[in-house]
């Protein structure tokens, strides 16, 4: 897809379809829209007790929207699960330019001044569309998960669509539903005024762990 263009791709959100590619070095994008969707209900998070000690114990830092082109870099790399990518360079100058837009934002996990994990999405009204995430150490893209998700609460969202459901999603809650379900909670999310930053970027995993059980 040659022509297409970053107002395209919000297009693509909005009515629930979403790029992706074969290979870190194809250009070719091609959409998807699955007969199932996986959604995670912000109502319904689960965190595992051990994790949820894991984060209380602040044992990193995690920052926001400050490394936003590392985390999509760090979730294209080859690893020992995975020798390929759909996140090619064309879909990663894409991410950036809705980054740039303030439409894309990063959930960051460091320690010792390193980068260990994180994720990254797309936001639209108050929707977030998870596309990756990934760790380098233990635990750290479930950090990242737990802090985004008191953040898309705190911030008045209403939807985080996962796209698939997946082993590894499934201990926190996410279920999978037919696309026409799907449409309707995306209509009556994208069009909701929610703040990203509401919550403060200074909050500690304690922090989001209190907010967690007040909200």
């Amino acid at each position: 897809m040659p022509d297409f263009t970053l107002d395209d791709l919000i297009d693509c959100y909005r009515t629930g379809v979403f790029p992706m590619s074969d290979a870190r070095d194809d250009d070719y994008l091609f959409l998807v829209d699955p007969p199932m969707r996986g959604v995670l209900p912000l109502d319904a998070f689960h965190i595992p007790s051990r994790l949820a000690r894991t984060v209380r114990k602040d044992d990193y830092a995690v920052r926001i929207d400050t490394a936003y082109q590392q985390v999509i870099e760090l979730c294209a790399e080859e690893a020992l699960n995975r020798t390929s990518t759909w996140i090619s360079h064309s879909i990663q100058a894409l991410y950036q330019a809705l980054f740039a837009r303030g439409l894309a934002h990063s959930v960051e996990v460091w320690r010792d001044g390193d980068l260990i994990g994180g994720l990254y999405g797309v936001a639209i009204g108050g929707a977030f569309f998870g596309e990756s995430m990934v760790s380098r150490a233990t635990d750290a893209s479930k950090i990242a998960l737990v802090h985004l998700v008191a953040r898309l609460k705190a911030g008045g969202f209403k939807l985080l669509d996962c796209q698939f459901q997946t082993e590894h999603l499934n201990q926190f809650g996410v279920v999978e539903i037919e696309k026409a379900d799907y449409l309707k909670l995306l209509a009556n999310a994208v069009d909701l005024k929610a703040d990203f930053y509401d919550l403060p970027s200074t909050a500690t995993g304690k922090d989001v762990m209190r907010l967690l059980k007040t909200l």
